[in-house]
């Protein structure tokens, strides 16, 4: 006599089919895409690699048909009440299925695990199959990414319990909440990830450019962060403000606010950030504090744009800082991380075509590029919290920054782009002409502090150490832990993460690394340690901004950077 099936077995192999074949559809996908990239014509060497490449293929498509049915026999094999032994475990940090509903359930339990199978079987096999180069498996493994954070069960209602549990505690209302969270974003046109209610800029911290202390360092201390984003990075809390220590340690500080381009500046070019904007604040920089010379700090693209402002000034025989610090910057774009998954020879000439001459590359086009790296911290996570659950995001000052995005102009970008990232031309002496004169970082050869973090996903951080050898001066070469932002903003008084250092001159980054010291704590007081041997004689501290000739305008933090993106 025939049994009627147990409908959480019935479910999990409806599921169980569903698995394997979005996981089958996209590996076919995956082979295609892979086969397109491949040059015609083969060698037996090439010959040998395929089958090498093939067997490997199949041994991961065995061990994936061997896990699934090991989670299938584990949970058949459960005890009610019980979960069942995990065969796949979510990678550390990865928070998306600690709610214990996942673990309660046998449906929840199949589905969690089937997928990390399902997402690890396709990770491997992108480094299985053969690529073109370089440059294409990276952009196969992005792919990869994105499609297998889409298809998470947690981003959808019907598979993911915390979504039935808060429902029926709040009696619906955040199925309510979570409709008028979507209507709401979709009409800003973004993803809410904090409350934008809880912060106003120019109220978080009033940016002091005269010194706090008596006396200050007798040369002055110039920040240029990146125009990608807005300066106040680097001066988000007290608690958390770079510029505020740098004060604290006796700097008389300058910070460069880009504007936030609109139509009228659609016109200007990489020159025009070079001239009219680092070369113009390195002099009026040292004119307001009557010296020769100020110490200068470039932030990402920002450094990138400093390092090349300070060429263009040697080249015409000027010499206007004392010392370099680039934090987290390329100058050498040979490995530009994963936005380099975004641009390629095609992507550039479009982007020459359409706002090369006059236009702009609009700030939520770059916020949707960046929040992708990062896809499950910067947008399935606010998809469940706040669509799903209903939830509103919390205060958070990092990423009430991130979501105010900046536009470019457009000439700017597309040089930009096919300059630096699709020709790398920057590292080449005398190839790229700026501002009347032919680029030379060679020429650059005031000391330098060089901070790099360690898992950096925008500017990699052995791809900064390149820095070493491009630019003409003395180096110094730190590496902090955690990320492109998280990295940088490590306040000294929290004591948090480490850095690691190696006084000598690495043949190579990994020979760095290998014969550094790990130190625990922030990285900053080692840089201001490094700074204060260039600042000069000790002074009294100015009581005024500004000069007879460059008088104070306006309250900080002006006008610039409160203007939106358009």
């Amino acid at each position: 006599m025939s049994e009627i099936p147990d409908p959480s077995a019935l479910a999990m192999q409806t599921m169980l089919q569903a698995s394997q074949t979005w996981a089958q559809g996209f590996t076919q996908w995956l082979s295609s895409q892979q086969a397109a990239q491949q040059p015609g014509g083969t060698t037996t060497k090439s010959n040998t690699a395929n089958a090498e490449q093939s067997e490997a293929v199949i041994r991961l498509q065995q061990e994936f048909a061997s896990r699934h049915a090991q989670l299938w026999q584990a949970q058949m094999m459960r005890k009610r009440d019980q979960p069942s032994p995990a065969v796949a475990l979510p990678a550390p940090g990865d928070r998306r299925f600690a709610a214990p509903e996942w673990a309660e359930s046998p449906v929840y339990d199949y589905l969690r695990q089937s997928y990390l199978i399902n997402a690890e079987y396709l990770g491997k096999l992108v480094e299985a199959l053969p690529a073109a180069d370089e440059g294409t498996r990276s952009r196969l493994r992005f792919v990869t990414r994105q499609y297998v954070d889409a298809l998470a069960p947690s981003n959808f209602a019907a598979t993911n319990p915390e979504f039935i549990k808060t429902a029926l505690a709040t009696q619906g209302e955040s199925i309510t909440a979570g409709i008028k969270n979507l209507i709401a974003d979709i009409g800003k046109g973004s993803i809410s990830m904090t409350d934008d209610t809880a912060f106003e800029v120019g109220r978080m911290q009033l940016i002091q450019y005269s010194p706090t202390t008596e006396k200050v360092s007798e040369r002055p201390f110039l920040m240029v962060p990146p125009c990608i984003n807005k300066y106040y990075i680097l001066d988000l809390q007290p608690e958390n403000s770079l510029v505020r220590y740098a004060v604290e340690q006796g700097n008389t500080v300058f910070m460069v606010s880009w504007r936030n381009p609109r139509a009228e500046q659609g016109h200007l070019a990489w020159d025009d950030y070079i001239e009219s904007g680092v070369l113009t604040a390195l002099k009026v920089a040292s004119e307001i504090c009557q010296v020769k010379q100020v110490n200068a700090l470039g932030f990402c693209v920002g450094g990138t744009i400093l390092a090349s402002a300070l060429s263009v000034a040697k080249a015409r025989g000027e010499d206007p800082a004392a010392s370099l610090t680039l934090l987290t910057t390329l100058l050498d774009f040979s490995e530009p991380g994963e936005l380099g998954c975004f641009i390629d020879k095609n992507s550039v000439v479009q982007r020459e075509q359409t706002i090369g001459k006059g236009g702009l590359l609009k700030g939520s086009e770059l916020s949707s590029v960046f929040s992708s790296l990062r896809a499950n911290d910067l947008i399935w996570q606010y998809v469940v919290g706040n669509y799903l659950k209903g939830g509103k995001p919390s205060a958070f000052d990092l990423l009430f920054w991130n979501a105010d995005s900046t536009n470019l102009p457009g000439p700017f970008a597309a040089w930009y782009l096919r300059h630096l990232y699709l020709e790398n031309s920057l590292r080449v002496p005398g190839k790229l002409a700026m501002c009347g004169t032919h680029a030379d970082l060679g020429r650059v050869d005031m000391p330098a502090f060089l901070y790099a973090s360690r898992e950096d996903h925008i500017v990699p951080w052995k791809t900064s150490y390149q820095s070493r050898g491009l630019l003409g001066g003395k180096t110094m070469f730190t590496m902090g832990a955690s990320g492109h932002i998280a990295g940088v903003i490590n306040p000294a008084a929290k004591n948090k993460r480490s850095y690691w250092t190696n006084d000598g001159d690495g043949s190579s980054p990994e020979a760095w690394l290998e014969a550094a010291s790990e130190h625990k704590g922030s990285w900053w007081p080692r840089w201001t340690e490094w700074l204060a041997g260039f600042g000069g004689k000790p002074c009294v501290a100015r009581g005024r901004l500004g000069n007879a000739a460059y008088k104070a305008s306006e309250p900080a933090p002006g006008r610039y950077v409160k203007q939106q993106a358009a």
